[in-house]
């Protein structure tokens, strides 16, 4: 009988042991909740160089909250990564510490950091003969520094003779909602919006701390938190109590809470008859407004607003300026220093100069006009965050006003979240681009840094796409480009590999074998991406309202700029916008150098050939090939670029976890299968306009344009 109790046992035990191995492997499997903070781990071999230089974290008696913070993540991540944390002492102690210094008076004397270099943000890093010292002027500094610190760790970088200064680049780094008080996101492709505007301010989502730690990784000091399509309702008293409470949260990493201001809120909510910013009644209540935010957030940033585009409410609506807007916005803010950022993205369907141009004809007869306090955020490029579009002309053009960069960190015209396109690149390209303001030299970026025209108040901007999704941006891919963004907004110079290789490598592993193709393949994912979209200077071919999928067909819209035909301007003849002396003639909004060059069809670059330019279709570009035969071998370059994509990720397999190796996986084939569908049914419209036969050896589309047309879909995520 004991012998058949043991058979038993023994049969069961297998089973047993399938179980805990299967435990072990989920235990392994991630999520992407953790983003770029993961600290898995290191070899022993690995963390025997780092733990003999980490034998303690030594912190003033009297800690902030915000220092706590940075100890916290210090511990956090000095445990994952090497097994255990170093115990913290309040007093400096012989052997290897790590000091964390926020103020000059506390400076171990062989640290030599020049504090007051450091303005309000920045920090160093330094080694001293009992360690390395992390020091800064503010609290905020010494967490940002931490988080650098725990990134050369990541990164398997030295932490030997550290000596590190790091400043931002700009005032305001900011992310951008689109949400809306309902949790509908526009242009949001990962879930709904990750505030919970029906349980504030009573319950607090832990999602919204580790949200504010993650901004605080990157440095990231603002956000703003609901729609640009600004409902008036979010400066309710009942609203402003909610925000005082995520402000609460925010506060201890170094975040500021902003708000849309929706220009006719006084009439909305404040039962006047009028929003005429000139009219004291209305500039009293702005003043009043103001007051009341800042009794309940001290620390509120201010502003944004979007107004008289798009149908929304604005200063022109009564015959004003948006001098006379952002200004009375300015007065009312300014006791408590907060600030405007009044956004440039203005066009009007009753305007019938180049939509590329009114932004421009706007405001550049306005500088010098508006109020210190306000930044003019201005997007990237003159349209609306094409796959590519040259940089906007305003930058340069008006030498006494703030202009703060927008850029967008969510895909609304490349691919949504399944599509992997790193946007590292075309934000370094906008920041790079010359403007030749004040001669050879005058980039974007110090434009956008204020050193080129010397402005006190400096800003960059990027519309988010947190979400509810588990791992926050709705693919783990486009976690890269928040990373990236926030990067870029702290130093305007820095190098987009360098960012995408620490982000694969902190968000992966830091195995070569996969960091090398993986930095290679999303370095070129953006322009495959063009490729697969809008090649050669080609625009806003995206499909109506929601923007999925091509629609280069739509030609029949009662807003003539929100029709494809409206930029492509393809027929029988040739394709292209005109923008030179002979067309609308928005090449003369650069400067002398950069106009020559976008007026010259031989000397415009080629991936902008179609944006400055109408052609015909027989015109030879550079290959030797016909405009014609150019666009469809563009168009087929993009899909097979996502194929070859597909093939490297295929042979990562087993380098990273499983559960996001295979979403990744399958994003990918999505990708793949909507490049084709791009390519083909672009290929079957402008065939069918231009009459010209396909290249030898390109494949046809496998249907024809009436089916292409007839592809719908209504109900297409990230719709407003």
């Amino acid at each position: 009988m004991f012998r058949n109790q043991a058979l038993k046992a023994w049969r069961v035990f297998p089973v047993i042991i399938v179980f805990l191995l299967q435990l072990s492997a989920a235990a392994r499997a991630e999520d992407g909740y953790d983003l770029w903070l993961r600290y898995p781990a290191m070899e022993r071999g690995e963390a025997r160089q780092y733990q003999s230089a980490l034998k303690r974290i030594v912190v003033p008696e009297e800690r902030s909250e915000t220092l706590d913070l940075a100890v916290a993540e210090l511990e956090r991540g000095l445990s994952g990564m090497l097994g255990s944390a170093p115990p913290v002492a309040s007093e400096a102690k012989r052997g290897g510490n790590l000091w964390l210094v926020p103020g000059e008076g506390a400076l171990p004397k062989d640290a030599g950091v020049d504090m007051d270099a450091l303005g309000p943000e920045g920090y160093a890093i330094r080694s001293v003969e009992s360690g390395a010292v992390i020091a800064a002027n503010s609290d905020a500094g010494v967490l940002y520094g931490a988080f650098h610190f725990l990134r050369l760790m990541q990164t398997r970088e030295s932490i030997d003779d550290l000596d590190i200064v790091e400043t931002p680049s700009v005032d305001v780094r900011i992310i951008n909602h689109w949400d809306n008080l309902d949790r509908t996101v526009e242009r949001g492709y990962s879930g709904a919006s990750i505030w919970d505007w029906h349980k504030l301010p009573d319950y607090l989502d832990p999602r919204y701390a580790d949200y504010a730690r993650a901004l605080a990784s990157l440095g990231i000091n603002g956000v703003s938190l609901t729609n640009v399509n600004a409902d008036a309702m979010a400066l309710t008293p009942a609203y402003i109590e909610k925000a005082a409470a995520l402000a609460e949260v925010f506060k201890p990493y170094g975040v500021k809470i902003y708000q849309t201001a929706r220009f006719s809120a006084p009439m909305e909510i404040g039962g006047l008859d009028t929003a005429d910013p000139l009219d004291p009644a209305v500039r009293a209540w702005w003043k009043a407004k103001a007051d009341e935010i800042y009794e309940a957030i001290p620390d509120f940033g201010g502003f944004l607003v979007k107004a008289n585009s798009e149908g929304q409410p604005g200063p022109q609506d009564y015959g004003r300026n948006h001098v006379d807007g952002a200004n009375m916005l300015a007065d009312a803010l300014a006791p408590h220093g907060g600030i405007v950022m009044w956004r440039a993205f203005v066009y009007s369907d009753l305007n019938p100069e180049d939509r590329a141009k009114q932004a421009y004809t706007q405001f550049v007869p306005l500088d010098g006009k508006f109020a210190d306090n306000v930044l003019v955020q201005v997007k990237n490029g003159p349209i609306d965050f094409q796959p590519r579009e040259p940089f906007h002309p305003m930058f340069g053009a008006m030498p006494q006003t703030p202009l703060m960069m927008e850029f967008q960190i969510t895909k609304e015209y490349l691919g949504f979240a399944t599509h992997l396109v790193y946007l590292g690149g075309y934000f370094e390209e906008a920041l790079d681009a010359d403007t030749y303001a004040e001669g050879e030299g005058s980039t974007v970026a110090k434009v956008v840094d204020g050193s080129l025209q010397d402005v006190a108040l400096t800003g960059v901007a990027g519309v988010g796409n947190v979400g509810t999704d588990r791992n926050w941006s709705g693919s783990h891919f486009d976690q890269a480009n928040w990373y990236a963004f926030g990067r870029l907004a702290w130093d305007v110079y820095a190098d987009s590999e360098k960012i995408a290789e620490d982000w694969a490598r902190m968000t992966f592993t830091n195995d070569e074998d996969f960091v090398r193709p993986v930095v290679e393949m999303m370095m070129e994912s953006r322009e495959a991406a063009v490729n697969y979209m809008t090649p050669l200077g080609l625009t806003h071919l995206m499909a109506t309202g929601h923007h999925y999928g091509p629609g280069p067909w739509v030609c029949d819209l009662g807003r003539p700029e929100w029709n494809p035909c409206y930029y492509h301007r393809a027929d029988e003849e040739g394709i292209g916008f005109d923008r030179t002396p002979t067309g609308s003639n928005a090449v003369a909004q650069y400067e002398a150098p950069v106009a020559d060059i976008y007026a010259d069809a031989d000397r415009t670059p080629e991936n902008l050939l179609l944006w400055f330019h109408r052609l015909p279709w027989d015109y030879e570009m550079t290959s030797g090939r016909s405009l014609w035969d150019e666009l469809v071998m563009r168009y087929t370059k993009g899909v097979a670029q996502v194929r070859e994509m597909r093939e490297t990720w295929a042979g990562l397999e087993g380098h990273i976890d499983e559960e996001r190796y295979d979403q990744i996986a399958d994003f990918l084939a999505i990708q793949e299968k909507e490049a084709q569908w791009w390519r083909d049914a672009s290929i079957a419209y402008f065939q069918s306009v231009s009459g010209r036969p396909l290249p030898e050896g390109v494949s046809p589309p496998p249907h024809d344009l009436e089916y292409y047309k007839a592809i719908s879909h209504p109900y297409a995520p990230g719709h407003h």
